[in-house]
């Protein structure tokens, strides 16, 4: 009767076989992965011709020096204000619903294209043209909304106890 096998000897490979085995791994990566690596060498080749690259790679070989300049620049009072007012902005534009937002955006964007379209005449606007305007119901729209707006601002104040 023959012999059990009770161990199982891998095949050892020479240093050849191995370097030859990695480079087959490699090209067949490069062979499935070809079309982003054709994307990622162009925009590596834009980057190289708008001096982008060189101006990166001068960051990154001055970036002890560059990081300092950084946070010396940050540390000054008006810099740490515009973080900080930043920062703020954006925690209260997150508290915004975005529909809502771009809503908005899109309505000031046409508002001023019609303020400027508009704005050509060198006519007076007296109390009456006032009163006359607030008749159209996209004025009278305008109007109310930032009454609204400015009452709920006025409420929000008076909650914190500012005036």
């Amino acid at each position: 009767m023959a012999k059990p096998i009770t161990t199982i000897t891998e095949p050892v490979l020479s240093e050849k076989e191995a370097n030859e085995k990695a480079w087959a791994e490699v090209l067949a990566e490069l062979s499935r992965n070809s079309e982003g690596l054709r994307s990622y060498i162009r925009l590596l080749q834009e980057l190289h011709e708008s001096g982008i690259m060189d101006t990166m790679k001068a960051a990154l070989q001055s970036k002890e020096e560059l990081a300092k300049v950084i946070v010396k620049e940050m540390n000054k009072p008006n810099n740490t204000n515009t973080i900080n007012n930043l920062m703020a902005m954006a925690g209260a534009l997150s508290m915004l619903d975005s529909d809502v937002v771009k809503k908005m955006a899109s309505s000031v964007s046409t508002g001023f294209h019609k303020a400027r379209e508009e704005n050509q005449t060198e006519e007076k606007i007296g109390l009456f043209d006032l009163m006359k305007a607030l008749k159209d119901p996209d004025i009278n729209r305008a109007v109310r909304f930032g009454l609204n707006f400015l009452k709920g601002m006025g409420q929000s104040l008076g909650e914190k106890g500012e005036k």
